[in-house]
């Protein structure tokens, strides 16, 4: 089996649609939006979303097959770290480390563009999820999570 990692452009749309309502029929207690408001999108506000010059989205290809998704935004006002977000794995290509190449993408996407770190927030909940940051080198930070109960975390790259 052959895994790619690739950054989509706004041509990509449909990948990146495909794969965000995949997240949000099978994980829906993990994001921030709701598979309704999504799947309601617009090709254009999905194109909108893949050609945001402060943002990066990242598709794992399970032999061709769109396979996870992760994205990368630089909160406005911060100049030292990257923000992780809708972060997926599809159940049927678990286990093969997706996520952490999806993660390796994100980080290298803010490395690239001089970020010391990369922060996230995991759902409350979400165990699984936070046993993967870990993995890939993520640890707790302070501050006050957007969602209650949710961990913060972060990744250094220096």
């Amino acid at each position: 089996m052959t895994i790619t990692v690739r950054r989509l452009a706004g041509d990509d749309w449909q990948t990146l649609r495909e794969l965000r309502l995949n997240a949000l029929q099978e994980a829906p207690y993990a994001f921030g939006s709701t598979f309704e408001r999504e799947r309601d999108r617009t090709e254009q506000e999905w194109r909108a979303r893949l050609d945001n010059p402060a943002s990066a989205s990242f598709a794992a290809l399970l032999d061709g097959v769109p396979a996870g998704l992760a994205g990368g935004y630089l909160p406005e006002g911060e100049q030292d770290a990257a923000e992780l977000f809708s972060m997926w794995v599809s159940p049927a290509a678990r286990g093969r480390r997706i996520a952490e190449q999806l993660v390796g993408a994100v980080a290298g996407w803010a490395r690239d563009l001089g970020r010391a770190e990369v922060v996230l927030e995991v759902t409350a909940g979400n165990d699984t999820a936070a046993r993967v940051y870990e993995r890939c080198g993520f640890a707790p930070r302070a501050g006050v999570p957007h969602t209650p109960g949710g961990a913060l975390m972060r990744l250094p790259l220096g």
